[in-house]
């Protein structure tokens, strides 16, 4: 495949986005006079991480993107912006501005992993001294790469930073399976050469290559190789430092995910500020307007989960209370959901439970409505590398361990925690028997809501014309296409810019 040399090194265009690595910005340099080190390499790396905490990242655009296609979250307010009411009804545009907005952050990311990639090989050390570092780029790229393949399909693949701006005018669409091999290998060269731990989970692992390999490849439908990869990383927990948290709480809690063993790779705001560009506004766009009880002003009400959400769920698993908030605090007064409206005065909420994982413990520098929090966003957790494994098991034929492995989930969501000092529970009972497709699906829909991973389940499982159907939880939604909507459309803005690249199907 043809490999275009590209342009601007991108790293001088955030802040650094991890806890443990120093805040180092850079203009605009030519790689030849930047890069003499590997410290030069990190600063590189550093920089797409600064871009992955960015408001048009995983600040809001994305994840909010995400939970409002699948069929776990809805609008709330009636007067969200229309870029949002289109993912929720399935009427997106071209010039859809969530998408607009995402799209080129997506690429400023890569941009700045093509840049790593490029300059490390002008820094002439020994490849064991400079790859484990190198190897974050390799891994920030295939990240990068996975999210966009799975979301548009065809997409532009670049693979050096761009040194001809008129030449990027010109780029071809690059047909998925190609994009997914370029993703391989990307993640065979972090697994070689990362190391089995790192300082802070804001720093892949060999963990992390190894796990998002066996995600790609169940994506993919290649069971056996996501099955070795992810017991590869199972078999391997007390090397790379790896188990379930005893509590699910901590998982959503920024003064306690700092030193929990489950998360394999996250993005760590650190209460990182550059006015809302670098606000963490997940806990807002999730949250009860008015909400006095934690202490924020409460949320925006943006989105709310479907009420179906709730009352499907088990009310003995720990993790629906941790969760989900079905009680609120307005004038004093504790509310429980079916009075939210008239109790807080405020059209705008909704008499449903609201989502709790990110405004319940969002850390001390939380300003107002929960932004510019301290959280840690799992990307990847060991939790979902057990279903991962219990999955791909199924397909295999490997009921043992497809039991196994979606029991340990479900025992530890049985054990209770600190939330409200949560007792064990008989809920949820292990498998017994014979573990179906339809057990993990609906196993992780619950282990990993509103986490940006559900609409990627359904995507890749086509369950859209199930899901969103008369007894889906939001109820009926025909605006689905399934012969469209599983992806999205490439901005329209960019194939003005370049005729080239390939409008997705439908669009």
């Amino acid at each position: 495949m043809k490999t275009y040399k590209y342009l601007f090194l991108l790293i001088g265009l955030s802040m650094v986005g991890c806890s443990d690595l120093e805040e180092d910005p850079q203009g605009l340099l030519a790689p030849e006079s930047f890069f003499s080190s590997t410290t030069d390499i990190q600063t590189a790396v550093n920089g797409a991480y600064g871009h992955m905490i960015h408001e048009n990242f995983w600040g809001r655009k994305l994840p909010t993107t995400l939970m409002l296609r699948s069929d776990m979250v809805a609008i709330a307010d009636p007067a969200a912006k229309v870029e949002r009411q289109q993912h929720d009804d399935f009427t997106v545009l071209t010039d859809n501005l969530m998408i607009d907005t995402y799209w080129p952050r997506s690429y400023q990311i890569i941009g700045a992993a093509n840049q790593a990639i490029a300059g490390a090989e002008l820094v002439d050390v020994a490849d064991d001294v400079k790859n484990p570092i190198t190897a974050q780029a390799y891994f920030v790229r295939a990240f990068m790469y996975f999210h966009l393949v799975r979301q548009f399909g065809a997409i532009p693949y670049l693979n050096a930073p761009v040194t001809d701006v008129q030449e990027s005018k010109v780029i071809s669409s690059t047909p998925a399976d190609e994009v997914y091999a370029n993703i391989i290998a990307d993640l065979e060269f972090a697994k070689a050469w990362l190391p089995d731990t790192q300082v802070a989970r804001s720093l892949p692992a060999k963990s992390a290559a190894s796990s998002y390999l066996s995600l790609v490849y169940l994506t993919m439908g290649e069971w056996q190789k996501a099955y070795d990869e992810a017991k590869e990383v199972i078999d391997n927990k007390g090397i790379y430092d790896l188990e379930l948290d005893p509590d699910y709480q901590s998982l959503f809690d920024a003064t306690k995910i700092d030193a929990s063993k489950e998360p394999i790779f996250v993005l760590d705001f650190n209460n990182f500020r550059d006015g809302n560009a670098g606000n963490d506004q997940l806990g807002p766009m999730s949250g009860l307007r008015g909400d006095e009880q934690y202490g924020n002003g409460g949320g925006w009400s943006i989105m709310a989960p479907a009420l179906g959400v709730y009352t499907s769920w088990d009310a003995g698993d720990y993790r629906r209370a941790v969760s989900l908030d079905d009680t609120a605090v307005f004038d004093g007064e504790l509310t429980s959901y079916p009075d939210f409206v008239s109790a807080s005065k405020d059209d705008r909420n909704v008499n449903q439970p609201y989502i709790a994982k990110y405004t319940r413990f969002p850390g001390e520098f939380a300003n107002g409505n929960g932004r510019a929090t301290s959280y840690n966003y799992s990307m990847m957790r060991y939790a979902e590398v057990l279903l991962i494994a219990a999955e791909a098991a199924v397909e295999l034929g490997d009921n043992a361990s497809a039991t196994t492995y979606i029991n340990e989930v479900r025992a530890r969501a049985r054990s209770g925690g600190s939330w409200k000092n949560t007792g064990a529970s008989a809920v949820p009972a292990d498998i017994t028997g014979t573990v179906t497709v339809n057990d993990v699906l609906e196993e992780r829909r619950l282990e990993l809501s509103f986490e940006g991973i559900r609409w990627y389940d359904i995507a890749r499982r086509k369950l859209g014309s199930e899901v969103f159907g008369a007894s889906g939880f939001e109820g009926a939604k025909p605006g689905f296409d399934p012969a469209q909507d599983y992806l999205l459309p490439i901005p329209a803005d960019e194939i003005i810019r370049n005729p080239n690249l390939t409008q997705t199907p439908g669009y």
